[in-house]
């Protein structure tokens, strides 16, 4: 596969055209932040029940990290993985196990240890409110839909009436877990990004689904404000606008698109916001915050915090793109059950 060259991959031309706009940087207090990166890890971004801390040792930590379950495969069978029994063949359709056996553990790759934050590891991502879990309201305010699509990944059966049937992820229009953001975090495998900073532009390649934030840069939170677009505006990964504050990127985000809200782990409605801030915290670590304020769904802000940690070598394409020939695949599998069904044949003839 080919590599990704920094700015080759990201004319300025073609930030010029998504953005909309120019845009002034500031000079002053920038941090380093070009490079490859990764923020693979195990530690989820609520802290699990019975864990009643936010920072522990390296001992306990691993101890965490043998008792985790990995893409729905529970610990003990985590090193036979979901090999199918040759005896007995594979799961029946619909079962639970059935989507857990069709994705080989050689495939997941979401890092080894909890994350490992300014030399410490962390339980869950959420550090504010100090329980480490999302603070959800009873009865939230929604303006659209949510989906939930994790017994389809189990059992492999799901709604495909059409292609607007099929989650998002699948139909790779965008990188599934929020690998891109706002509220940027690791998944089962490529949790690789690479960051590009012009002046006027932070750009950032996310390896999961080839995904491409471009950020523009302005001087100061009020000029960011004021360069958004119009409200009907809804692109994959929001209206993001940037500046440079205490040595650090501060990119605040809204419009989301309502698509991926539907599906995404940090929602917001219209009224919300994701704040971000990346700081340069040594050599080799990028500290990463991000905080989201929506009052018709949490019942404060709540803030994640996570690293970047630098790697070795180079971004590749992640070749996901939509009408991949799966999706032929499921969609004429589905008419021809449907077929089947109103003739009253069955799958066996």
């Amino acid at each position: 596969m080919p590599q990704i060259n920094k700015l080759a991959a990201f004319p300025l031309s073609l930030a010029l055209a998504v953005s909309g706009g120019s845009a002034l940087a500031q000079e002053g207090a920038r941090p380093d932040l070009e490079g490859v990166w990764t923020n693979a890890s195990r530690t989820p971004l609520s802290r699990p029940q019975g864990i009643d801390r936010l920072v522990v040792g390296a001992e306990e930590a691993a101890r965490i990290v043998e008792q985790m379950a990995i893409a729905g495969i529970s610990a003990e069978n985590i090193e036979a993985g979901p090999a199918i029994d040759p005896e007995t063949g594979a799961p029946p359709e619909g079962a639970y196990d059935f989507g857990l056996r069709g994705y080989n553990l050689f495939w997941v790759d979401p890092g080894s240890t909890l994350a490992y934050v300014k030399g410490e590891y962390r339980t869950s991502l959420i550090v504010d409110p100090p329980s480490g879990r999302v603070p959800r309201l009873e009865t939230p305010r929604l303006d659209f839909e949510r989906a939930s699509y994790g017994a389809r990944y189990l059992t492999g059966v799901g709604d495909a009436r059409g292609p607007e049937a099929i989650p998002i992820s699948e139909r790779c229009l965008i990188g599934f877990g929020n690998t891109a953001g706002p509220g940027m975090m690791g998944t089962l495998y490529n949790s690789s990004y690479q960051f590009v900073q012009t002046d006027d532009y932070v750009v950032i390649s996310v390896e999961m689904a080839h995904d491409a934030r471009i950020v523009p840069l302005f001087d100061s939170p009020g000029e960011a404000r004021a360069s958004l677009r119009p409200a009907s505006h809804q692109p994959w990964f929001g209206d993001s606008r940037g500046w440079y504050e205490d040595g650090a990127l501060v990119v605040e985000t809204v419009n989301i698109n309502e698509l991926q809200l539907s599906e995404s782990s940090v929602p917001i409605t219209r009224d919300g916001r994701i704040i971000e801030r990346f700081e340069r915290y040594s050599d080799t670590e990028i500290v990463y915050t991000f905080t989201v304020e929506d009052e018709n769904l949490y019942s404060q802000p709540w803030t994640a915090e996570l690293s970047y940690h630098a790697m070795d070598g180079n971004l590749y394409e992640y070749a996901c793109h939509e009408g991949n020939y799966s999706m032929a695949g499921i969609l004429a599998g589905a008419r021809i059950q449907e077929v089947e069904t109103e003739l009253g044949t069955g799958s066996e003839e």
